[in-house]
């Protein structure tokens, strides 16, 4: 197969790209602020003693956010990308300030949910198919993957100093604010959206049961599973076997998330650029394998835990940054919205089912059972990988 000529993208190609990367960094920036000191702040407010209602105080984001993305992304493909990203935003930066509010316990879940309400993810990807050329799609999914991680091992530097400035209330402010900074971005910033296609009567059945994108549902399902089920095990492991107290874990994750992206790009433009999309997928695919086979095996020192840690996060970012580039080449144009947010409710339901059955085997069998759990899985992924079809590379006119 002759490698494509070079073909960059145009500068609407990038403005779209790094104004989405903006948005779902400015969204996730508020979300992960919170996490390092949620459940201990939380148990502050009336009725937070009840660590049950903590835990579903965190928890009730996830639920509502996987009630309403297929919603939300349908509803895009009928009303448009942009009014559906501001009206989540809305929702999103409303349930911040009932959160900032809450006097007790129970307000803040009312908050919780009500962010979670803002379900845009799907949305905000289906834009950014819509905006780029397929040549140079998985290259925008790998900045707003990039955006997402940088924010996430940022928090966990920022959080403790933020929360002793201005306590648990305040960085719900500081959440909703940047939630509303996000909204002029999509109105002054992202290129205009293309116009709508109607979906077709009866197509949203034939798109979601195409074999392809079920590989990819499964896929998404399968990434975040792991990723949940491990991060059961590896924190305890960074304290036992490096004797590193938790507050001091972001050494290990910040350096093994910056250097995943130096190989992640890479990657990324040889697949583009050469049309190896397929080959550099089931590579990375290999490579998850791999390392989850490593952590039964080869997690005994604190060195080889912290290179299977790099590892893991080189695999997760590629295959993070392909998966919807793919989804949003194998769905229609016109049920772009419904795909991604099925492609996002089956990743909320890996997360929600790795972090149960992490946790089961964790305290039921053992550490390394998780590990096997996670290698099966990624084992049958790739044997489903193999038999899928090489994406076309089909040129389009720049958006």
């Amino acid at each position: 197969m002759l490698a494509p000529t070079r073909d960059p993208m145009t500068p609407s190609e990038r403005r779209a790209g790094v104004g989405l990367a903006s948005i779902f960094a400015l969204r996730m920036l508020g979300l992960f602020l919170i996490l390092p000191v949620f459940s201990l702040a939380a148990q502050k407010l009336p009725g937070g003693d009840n660590l049950t209602l903590v835990g579903i105080a965190l928890g009730a984001y996830g639920l509502t956010q996987a009630l309403f993305l297929i919603p939300f992304g349908m509803a895009s493909d009928r009303l448009g990308r942009k009014p559906l990203i501001v009206f989540g935003l809305l929702l999103f930066a409303a349930g911040c300030f009932v959160a900032a509010l809450a006097n007790d316990i129970y307000f803040l879940i009312a908050g919780r949910i009500l962010q979670g309400a803002g379900a845009i993810s799907a949305v905000v990807t289906a834009l950014a198919a819509d905006l780029t050329r397929e040549q140079h799609r998985t290259k925008v999914m790998a900045m707003i993957g990039s955006s997402i991680g940088l924010v996430f091992a940022g928090s966990l530097v920022i959080a403790p100093t933020l929360f002793a400035l201005v306590g648990l209330h305040g960085m719900f402010v500081v959440t909703g604010v940047l939630s509303l900074a996000a909204i002029f971005i999509v109105t002054r910033v992202i290129p205009p959206a293309p116009p709508i296609v109607r979906p077709a009567p009866g197509g949203s059945a034939r798109a979601l049961l195409d074999p392809q994108l079920l590989r990819l549902n499964f896929g998404i399902f399968s990434l975040h599973l792991m990723q949940m089920a491990m991060f059961i095990v590896i924190p305890s492991a960074l304290r036992t076997i490096g004797n590193l107290p938790l507050p001091e874990h972001w050494k290990v994750y910040l350096p093994a998330v910056l250097g995943s992206f130096v190989l992640m790009v890479p990657a990324i433009l040889y697949a583009e650029r050469r049309g190896r999309v397929k080959q550099v997928f089931v590579a990375a695919l290999g490579l998850l394998l791999l390392t989850e086979i490593g952590f039964i095996f080869g997690r005994g020192s604190f060195v080889s835990l912290v290179m299977l840690v790099f590892s893991f996060f080189v695999a997760f970012n590629v295959l993070e940054a392909m998966l919807p580039s793919l989804v949003s080449r194998v769905a229609p144009a016109n049920m772009r919205g419904l795909a991604l947010g099925v492609y996002n409710t089956t990743q909320a339901a890996g997360l929600f089912v790795g972090a149960g059955m992490g946790g089961y085997l964790v305290q039921n069998v053992s550490g390394d059972a998780v590990f096997v759990v996670c290698s099966a899985m990624a084992l049958i992924w790739l044997l489903l990988a193999v038999s899928m079809r090489q994406p076309p590379l089909r040129r389009q006119q720049a958006a």
